[in-house]
This record gives structure tokens, sequence and C-alpha cells, in this order.
């Protein structure tokens, strides 16, 4: 995932998306003017999951006219591969586009076209809410993680209970002797004993 130094956003690496040759060299000089490392300039058609993982960009521009369904497309393959903060100007857009770029992982949408003055405080942004988002997520899996392993623990719970006749007390207690003695967590563990107990069932 995108690493950003400690002395803020300077050398921030950009990779640039732009579909009118031109355009591209006057913004990637724009951009080193303000302090971006320009990485790369690409073409919408050669952008690809695996292009963005050879280049290793923080963060992504893209300038077109109005975003194809296959730059959109793209962009979804690579956010769900290599997350990073991603803003597009677009000189014409409509509801539809607008959403599924979100959805997409897009971090700012821009309507209007690019103005070089206003890249630095929109790519500051960008880089703000997909680390806030980042966080978030993170936050949801370690929860969904906990959630999972404290079911498995009460499977496991149930299990001794009902084939040994243990209290819920005892079961937990026997449960956690065994993941010391065996340097495991308690998840595992429980994981390893209701699976040893299916293979049981089986035969």
């Amino acid at each position: 995932s995108p690493r950003f130094g400690r002395c803020g956003l300077a050398g921030v690496r950009i990779l640039l998306i732009d579909e009118n040759p031109e355009r591209a060299t006057v913004l990637a000089e724009a951009l080193r003017g303000q302090g971006y490392d320009l990485v790369a300039q690409l073409a919408p058609r050669e952008l690809s999951a695996r292009r963005v993982q050879e280049i290793g960009p923080d963060v992504i521009i893209v300038d077109m006219e109005s975003p194809s369904r296959d730059t959109i497309d793209s962009m979804r393959q690579i956010n769900a591969d290599q997350p990073r903060p991603v803003v597009m100007f677009v000189d014409q857009s409509d509801e539809t586009m607008i959403q599924q770029a979100m959805q997409a992982g897009v971090s700012a949408y821009i309507i209007d076209g690019l103005n070089v003055n206003r890249v630095k405080p929109i790519v500051d942004v960008a880089i703000a809410r997909f680390r806030e988002f980042q966080a978030l997520r993170d936050e949801l899996q370690k929860t969904r993680a906990t959630l999972n392993e404290r079911k498995v623990i009460d499977r496991a719970k149930g299990l001794l209970m009902r084939e040994r006749g243990l209290s819920e007390e005892e079961a937990y207690a026997a449960l956690r002797k065994l993941a010391m003695d065996r340097q495991q967590r308690l998840a595992e563990v429980a994981e390893n004993l209701i699976a040893f107990a299916d293979l049981l069932k089986k035969k």
C-alpha cells in the first residue's frame, strides 16, 4: 500500500493517466513544479493492475474528457488488489458514472477538468480521505475476525460440554490449557478441535 513520507506529502509518487499526450506533458511539468515525483505517464488503454504494481505509485491521477467503462473497471481491479488514492479529473460526467467511479474506489472525482492550481489541495484531501477509509476498513476487518473467532470458540466449548459433560467455565479452561500447552492461539485450538470432531463423525 502507498507510503507517505513523514515530511508530509512532498515527493509523493504520482502515476498520471491522460488520453491527451500534449495536455499530459503540460500537467506533468506542473506536478513536478509542485514537488510531486511523477513516476510514470500512461494512456487510459495502458492502465492495468499489473502496470500499477510495476510502477508502485502512491497516488493515481486520471485526467480525461469523460471516463470510460474500461477505465472505471481498471480502477475497481486496482483498488481490489492494491488500494491507493485515485483522483479523477473529467470534463463531463453523469450521475451513473460518478456513482460507478466512487464504487470503484476513486477518492476524489472532479468535474470541470483539471486546473493545475487546484491539484495540490485536491490530492492532499484525497490522500487524507483514503487514509481515513483504510483505517475504517482495517477496523471493520478486525471486528469481523474477532466475531468469527468468538463463534468458533463458542462452538468448541459447546462440543466439550456436550461430549465431556463439562460446564461452560470448565470447557473454556480446557481450551485455554490446550492452547497454552501447544503454544497456539485459542481460536486455532478451537478450530482444530471442531475439525477433529467433524472427522470422527464422518468415520
